[in-house]
């Protein structure tokens, strides 16, 4: 069978999906980041070769998320994009006429507007916890819940206490408090849901025209909580993928598909990859001013690739997302360090 491999490495999560020729999800993978984006890539593709149940040839694959480029090297990704444009993709695969998407992750929260099928407009949350998940993990441990469990104690909520939302120590500090005086828990959750939410909607939304269809994905997409939520606060229907949770993944694999068809190789460089030895370093390049940080990866001592310049002297001359079948050697650098 012949396939697409998308790739979607985040700080919390890594994902990886196949899709066919028809772009339907053969098989996915969620799993968690733990700090070492290498390990999870290659812990992912290994699980992945292992539980696919007919011969399958990768044809392309794409990667996302915040360690794009990294992942892309490791992979031999035949494209790699940013993740507003992922999640877009992803999107529009499952609904074609969606304009507004609602992705809350772990460690951060977007907001993207399409007409068409075109992003025209989009915002991130990168600095702020009070709208990611991982505050939502914190909370449901400190409350001993099952963060799997975190939106069904909401939706028995008849009315959520008033949590302050606009940030974590507050909102915690205000738990604590409602949690003294007698609040049920289930209260306490939902409230904590509306936190979240109006928090994401006054920072991201703010300004913005958030017309239906409205799509949540992301790992919170999960909790039936926040989506409760988001309904009563936009007034409208919230739709939830059947894969909201590797949308990104999702949309690295079509990208792929679509960046392959012209029927030339691609640079995938197999499942096999599980088992190389990748090492990364970084130095600062004190050329100028801009006193840029350069990552570097290589192989079994052979350089593969170096980004994070400004100007790029220290790229390499081909691409970095080059097929691991072999290496490139560092004379094939503009510069050599």
């Amino acid at each position: 069978m012949d396939a697409y491999l998308g790739v979607d490495v985040g700080s919390v999560s890594t994902n990886l999906v196949v899709i066919d020729e028809d772009e339907r999800v053969v098989c996915s993978l969620y799993r968690r980041t733990k700090g070492q984006p290498i390990k999870a890539v290659q812990d992912g593709l290994r699980e992945l070769g292992g539980i696919l149940d007919e011969p399958v040839e990768i044809k392309g694959a794409g990667t996302t998320g915040s360690a794009r480029t990294l992942s892309g090297v490791i992979c031999g990704a035949d494209i790699v994009k940013n993740e507003i444009t992922a999640h877009a993709i992803g999107a529009v695969h499952y609904d074609p006429e969606v304009k507004t998407i609602l992705e809350i992750g772990g460690q951060d929260s977007k907001i993207i507007l399409l007409r068409d099928g075109i992003v025209v407009d989009f915002a991130m949350n990168t600095v702020c916890a009070a709208g990611t998940g991982s505050f939502l993990d914190h909370q449901a441990a400190r409350l001993g819940i099952p963060i799997e469990e975190f939106g069904d104690y909401a939706l028995e909520s008849s009315k959520g206490a008033q949590i302050a939302g606009r940030c974590t120590v507050f909102a915690e500090s205000d738990m604590i408090h409602k949690q003294q005086v007698g609040y049920l828990v289930e209260d306490i959750i939902y409230g904590l849901c509306q936190a979240l939410v109006r928090n994401y909607l006054n920072n991201l939304a703010k300004g913005k025209r958030i017309e239906t269809p409205i799509v949540f994905q992301g790992g919170v997409a999960a909790n039936a909580g926040i989506r409760r939520a988001f309904e009563e606060s936009l007034e409208k229907e919230v739709r939830v993928p059947e894969h909201y949770g590797v949308m990104g993944a999702i949309g690295a694999a079509v990208l792929a598909k679509e960046t392959v068809d012209d029927g030339r190789p691609t640079n995938f460089s197999g499942f096999e990859v599980a088992d190389r030895d990748f090492k990364t370093s970084s130095f600062h390049c004190g050329g100028c001013s801009n006193n840029c940080e350069v990552i570097k990866i290589e192989l079994e001592g052979d350089l593969l690739a170096r980004w994070g310049g400004r100007c790029g002297k220290w790229e390499l001359e081909e691409h970095p997302t080059v097929s691991l079948r072999g290496a490139t050697p560092a004379s094939a650098t503009k510069q050599t360090m």
